[in-house]
């Protein structure tokens, strides 16, 4: 814990490095091979913690680099395109699929550790218990969901028989939800609580009832021309594994998250994902959350029945 505090620490001098925050949970960054600047990332701010995990990976890998900020405000979608053409762009983080594994190259370590496949909805004020008699995903398959167009999520709900609305607008999906135009908003454990706070003057509240999982990765990807900058960063993640540093970085990121969904009172509902390469570490339990839930939801958690 203490090497963990005086990383923290070292963030305190000023800020040198201002990410553009955009709306898909996804941005990226450069990384050059110079000496490295102290940054200051603010706590609890949605980038902060990939952004300084992956500075602490790199310093734990031994190698020297410095982070500078994308010039452009990218959607997810452009930010993995302009990655994959080694245009502007040296590392980003993102949702992984078998398309994103074809064109990029993923270090095989789940970030979120996996909390970004439990969903919770985000529903309007005025729809009462919505999911309270939810069991299975032929009980919400005939409400509309509401996700961004070119998200993976948005093909894995369909996939299972989720009735969609896709959007080209993150904010509009929540004025949607507002003038309900769809039924929900699934979102993620560590997203979930953050959005509700910033829009819950829209009308809208989080469901206390269901808890939606399929499993799923985000990862750091980084072009197909530099696995010297793969290795350095899984490199690094292992060691912070292995100190125990990388689970105490995400427990302080994320515990009261957690916390708050009370995972282990939810009805557990389990989609297949069809989109989650053959690759993905599920036989490596140090690398996923596991939420203390009922035993035949743990069984399956994993599952993709």
């Amino acid at each position: 814990m203490g090497q963990l505090k005086n990383a923290l620490t070292r963030y305190s001098s000023k800020v040198l490095l201002k990410l553009f925050l955009v709306s898909t949970f996804s941005t990226a960054v450069q990384a050059v091979e110079l000496d490295f600047e102290h940054l200051n990332y603010p706590n609890k701010q949605r980038q902060s913690y990939p952004i300084l995990l992956l500075d602490l990976a790199l310093r734990a890998s031994g190698k020297t680099y410095v982070l500078t900020p994308s010039a452009n405000d990218y959607e997810q979608k452009r930010a993995l395109t302009d990655l994959a053409s080694n245009k502007f762009l040296d590392v980003s983080w993102s949702m992984t699929s078998i398309d994103r594994e074809s064109m990029l190259l993923p270090i095989r370590i789940p970030i979120f550790k996996g909390l970004i496949g439990w969903r919770i909805p985000l529903v309007h004020s005025n729809s009462g218990d919505l999911f309270l008699n939810s069991r299975s995903k032929k009980d919400i398959r005939t409400l509309k969901a509401g996700q961004m167009h070119d998200w993976p999520d948005t093909r894995i709900l369909e996939w299972n028989g989720m009735t969609m609305f896709r959007s080209s607008s993150y904010a509009g999906l929540f004025k949607m939800l507002a003038m309900e135009r769809i039924d929900y908003f699934p979102r993620s454990v560590i997203e979930v609580w953050r959005e509700y706070e910033a829009n819950k003057s829209m009308q809208i509240k989080v469901d206390e009832n269901i808890l939606i999982y399929y499993p799923t990765a985000f990862y750091y990807f980084v072009n197909k021309n530099r696995p010297d900058l793969a290795r350095a960063i899984e490199s690094g993640l292992e060691t912070m594994i292995n100190d125990g540093r990388f689970d105490e970085l995400f427990m302080r990121y994320h515990e009261e998250y957690i916390e708050a969904a009370k995972l282990d009172k939810r009805k557990l509902i389990v989609l297949k994902n069809t989109l989650l390469p053959p690759r993905t570490p599920i036989n490596r339990p140090e690398l996923w959350y596991k939420p203390t839930i009922d035993p035949i939801s743990a069984n399956t958690s994993f599952s993709q029945d």
